[in-house]
């Protein structure tokens, strides 16, 4: 109720903003005085409050013709483009005024996250670089770099812009995990360490799963194995990042090196084959590791046999069905011929 009371003072706050704004604007029309470009900016900003995006552009576009009101009015016309997912629009915007101040802030964030939703990294990341050279002390930029810089798998510089704000890394665990997984793309052993921190007081799969990768790769096989079995039964089963049966194949993958002895790790990657693992080269890549036993090899080739059979047939059927199609098509056209001679010439 409160709330609801909250929402409807501030609505009609913004109503008796916009009618003043307006009845001064009269006024001065009616006074024979010339209207200035910060009471156009005025009402522009009243009807975005409202969000009535079409009006606030009309008044907003007339406040931009001064350059007292230039850059507000340019920024808002972004945010409006963006808002209303015009991303082309709004980035050219955003970018406009960074032609005319190179050191505009506020646009330089708005033009590098446009950038990033239009999937557009390498302009982002130039964005952030420039970002971080005007305010280094921001972790909140030096974050948003630092995720573009992973998206380019740009591990290295990732880990290293990270490592600038070592307090805000105590504190923000969206910086750890980053830090910890730049680490980890870099099979670094700092990464056992960075994970470990912090999944002693955060829970979420998919970082526990590359925790186990970082300790496989680093032959800490037992812990791996450890982890790899949390994520998996912690995991839902309709995940695709990773999807659950990656997950029961690296227990396989450390179960064939870390007890070669034992079919354990033979009865595990049929499990994730039949959970729908279809990776044949993963598969016979392990057959080719010199740490995997002969009589594992043998139990992987099986495997491996039945996924090419599978494949072959699931192939074979989709040709088939292709073929029956365009027959029935052929069929289709022959009929329509015969009853439409005309459509032929």
């Amino acid at each position: 109720m409160k709330e609801k009371t909250s929402l409807v003072r501030s609505l009609f706050s913004v109503l008796c903003s916009l009618l003043i704004v307006i009845c001064s604007l009269s006024f001065l029309n009616c006074a024979g005085m010339a209207t200035s470009a910060e009471e156009y900016f005025s009402i522009g900003m009243a009807y975005y409050d409202l969000g009535k995006y079409e009006d606030a552009e009309k008044w907003l576009n007339r406040a931009r013709q001064a350059d007292k009101t230039y850059t507000a009015s340019q920024y808002n016309l972004g945010r409006i483009a963006f808002g209303r997912q015009r991303y082309d629009e709004a980035v050219k915007i955003f970018e406009g005024i960074l032609k005319k101040d190179p050191d505009n802030i506020t646009g330089l964030r708005a033009a590098a996250y446009t950038r990033i939703r239009m999937g557009d990294i390498d302009a982002a990341q130039k964005h952030y670089a420039r970002l971080l050279e005007l305010v280094p002390e921001s972790s909140d930029d030096g974050y948003n770099h630092a995720l573009v810089l992973f998206a380019m798998e740009r591990y290295g510089e990732a880990e290293e812009i990270l490592a600038k704000y070592p307090f805000a890394m105590q504190e923000n665990k969206d910086i750890q995990l980053l830090y910890a997984r730049s680490q980890g793309r870099q099979n670094k052993v700092e990464a056992i360490e960075s994970f470990s921190k912090w999944l002693s007081v955060n829970s979420d799969s998919k970082a526990r799963y590359e925790y186990g990768q970082v300790l496989e790769h680093h032959e800490f096989y037992a812990r791996a194995l450890e982890e790899y079995r949390k994520a998996h039964t912690d995991i839902a089963s309709n995940s695709v990042d990773p999807p659950k049966h990656d997950i029961r194949f690296a227990i396989a993958r450390v179960l064939l090196i870390a007890e070669a002895e034992s079919s354990a790790g033979v009865t595990e990657m049929q499990e994730a084959v039949n959970d729908g693992f279809k990776n044949i080269e993963a598969i016979e890549e392990l057959i080719g590791r010199a740490k995997v036993s002969n009589a594992n090899k043998n139990g992987l080739r099986t495997i491996a046999d039945n996924l090419h059979r599978e494949k072959f047939a699931a192939e074979e059927g989709e040709r088939r069905r292709l073929e029956e199609e365009q027959r029935k098509l052929d069929e289709q056209a022959a009929e329509e011929s015969e009853t439409n001679p005309e459509a032929d010439s």
